[in-house]
């Protein structure tokens, strides 16, 4: 083959259109890895990664070039340069007379924070081994004095996965007679690779104060365009069982798709249990002088 045959070649290989889609995909993992090569700072590294993009960049495109639904398919691929994700990693499943469990246990994956990764997943393995361990042992109890009801379903929702926040909630519901529901969050900075606490938004306490100001005028307000919303709380006839003061430093929260501070209060926590589960979002200009940055809370 001839140098202008090479040419040719190389002419109608780099003529090839790309789908809008496939250009979008290519781009990003080049971006990914320009972040990994940065902060790794690794020259020998960066020359491997580089060439295993061009790698990639050349065999997905070899790939659409030779299939049509070889493109169509990686287009319809949710989890294509995503770095963490949340699985799901064990079930526990119960299901006899008068008796029913439900638990699933979340898993995050692709942290490069592995320290932070392993602490997370042994935390929620370890907190719904203890919740069926707990369940099994009660309806043993149960058994011994003629049985009963029991029900216990646990299990987690993502309320944020963008480029740059991940927030889990994980929730245990107990059912007996009534039910009752415990929500826990953990916000993830997935850049950094590090857990964002309440207090690690703010530059001293004042938070607390001001949040809690807010979620109470929230509370009267509510009430007062809908009387059936009830809180317990100072301004609201009849709220006389141990009224709502303020957040703890450490209070459920979690960051929205919005860039805003949610905080939540579990059932039976802040208000009568047909309120359910209460989440309230503030609004970032009472929190933009005493916020650290605008980083997370936008």
């Amino acid at each position: 083959m001839g140098y202008n045959d090479l040419e040719k070649l190389k002419k109608d290989y780099l003529d090839t259109p790309i789908p809008n889609e496939l250009d979008f995909v290519v781009r990003k993992v080049f971006i990914q890895e320009r972040i990994k090569m940065k902060r790794k700072n690794n020259i020998r590294k960066t020359a491997v990664s580089a060439a295993s993009i061009a790698v990639l960049a050349v065999g997905i495109t070899a790939g659409v070039n030779i299939n049509p639904v070889f493109a169509e398919n990686l287009s319809k691929v949710p989890v294509v340069g995503e770095i963490v994700k949340v699985l799901k990693f064990k079930e526990f499943n119960v299901d006899e007379d008068g008796y029913h469990a439900e638990i699933e246990i979340p898993k995050i994956d692709g942290l490069e924070n592995i320290e932070l990764e392993n602490s997370l997943n042994e935390k929620y393995l370890k907190e719904n081994n203890e919740l069926y361990n707990q369940f099994m042992n009660e309806i043993e109890e149960l058994k011994k004095v003629g049985g009963g009801h029991l029900g216990v379903d646990s299990g987690y929702v993502i309320k944020t996965d963008n480029d740059e926040i991940l927030s889990i909630g994980r929730y245990v519901v107990n059912t007996v007679g009534s039910s009752s529901t415990i929500f826990k969050y953990d916000t993830i900075d997935k850049k950094n690779e590090i857990l964002i606490t309440l207090p690690s938004l703010f530059k001293d306490n004042s938070y607390v104060e001001i949040i809690s100001d807010n979620i109470k005028q929230q509370m009267i307000e509510n009430n007062k365009l809908d009387e059936n919303k009830t809180y317990w709380v100072e301004g609201i006839e009849g709220s006389d069982f141990g009224l709502f003061e303020a957040i703890s430093e450490t209070q459920n929260f979690y960051i929205n798709e919005d860039a805003r501070l949610v905080i939540s209060f579990d059932k039976y926590e802040v208000a009568p249990g047909y309120m359910g589960v209460l989440e309230f979002v503030i609004p970032t200009e009472i929190l933009s002088k005493i916020l650290v940055s605008d980083y997370y809370i936008k």
